[in-house]
């Protein structure tokens, strides 16, 4: 994805820069004391923050325009039944598809002010459901695994608060009027939510 102010954008969107104020990991969560490009992102905090703000956008970004773009609904189908690797990946992609929200997503994209960016992000994720949901031949993600669908589904409505405060606290920082001690009291919000929403959708980084 390039675009301008994208990483700048991405840092304001997701809570990166508060993935590196939790107690693990053996290395800082950037390079550089600020994000300025995607080389100033590690791998894992990348992926993991995304996770945070119920997008998911590392597992699945570019698959829809990829599969839309070789358009042969029957191949594609052939090569899902016949090609294993192929299969993985579509599952895989398929259950992240599964933990994402939109409606919890667009509420987070809505931090960073640039609406070209959310909805680049915002399309792309519904023509990858689309295309994915035509080669898997299914109305719906996880149709055919009854107990992960399940288990997803009940736990969404705890993520989903946890999400919720998680934003708030996000705001709250973003704003950058609070005074030291209630910085402080938002931070420790927003660490336990981050603990609290790896927890429940099961995926860090």
């Amino acid at each position: 994805m390039k675009s301008d102010g994208f990483p700048q954008w991405f840092a304001r969107v997701t809570p990166q820069e508060e993935v590196g104020l939790l107690p693990l990991g053996s290395r800082p969560a950037k390079r550089g004391l600020s994000v300025n490009s995607l080389d100033d992102l590690r791998a894992i905090p990348w992926v993991f923050a995304w996770t945070q703000a119920r997008i998911n956008l590392t597992a699945w970004f570019g698959l829809g325009s990829a599969l839309a773009g070789v358009g042969d609904l029957e191949l594609l189908r052939t090569a899902y039944r016949e090609w294993p690797l192929f299969a993985t990946m579509i599952d895989n992609i398929e259950m992240s598809l599964a933990k994402t929200d939109t409606r919890i997503a667009r509420r987070y994209l809505a931090l960073g002010d640039r609406d070209d960016l959310a909805e680049l992000v915002l399309n792309e994720l519904e023509l990858t459901k689309e295309w994915v949901l035509k080669v898997t031949d299914k109305d719906r993600v996880l149709a055919n695994l009854r107990v992960l669908g399940r288990a997803v589904q009940l736990r969404s409505p705890y993520v989903d608060a946890l999400s919720l405060l998680q934003l708030r606290a996000l705001r709250a920082l973003r704003a950058g009027d609070l005074p030291a001690d209630e910085v402080a009291t938002q931070q420790r919000l927003l660490l336990l939510t981050l603990n609290g929403v790896a927890a429940g959708v099961q995926n860090t980084g």
